[in-house]
């Protein structure tokens, strides 16, 4: 039973199409792991982008408590001091706390 040159023709030929549709499915991955590869590199790019505003952010955030407290308690101060000088004046009880 030896092969005639039709049927070893058919298998090549067959061969050659497997051969040729694994070539396809391996670019097709390759350009995909491609694209997957550049997506993740943005995605660290935002990332990094993102965590360097978020600390400046904070920065701003923690300065502004600062002034805040700080306007805070002069306000306190100086409420405490009209308080006293209306109080030496007859015109207001001190408050108590």
């Amino acid at each position: 039973m030896a092969p005639t040159l039709e049927e070893a023709m058919k298998r090549l030929d067959m061969a050659l199409g497997l051969l040729e549709a694994s070539v396809s499915r391996r670019l097709e991955a390759d350009r995909r792991r491609g694209g997957l590869e550049t997506e993740l590199q943005l995605m660290q790019d935002d990332r990094a982008r993102l965590a360097v505003e978020l600390d400046g952010a904070l920065t701003r955030l923690h300065r502004f408590e600062a002034a805040t407290d700080d306007v805070s308690r002069r306000v306190r101060q100086a409420i405490g001091a009209v308080e006293t000088v209306l109080a030496q004046a007859g015109q207001l009880e001190p408050e108590e706390g």
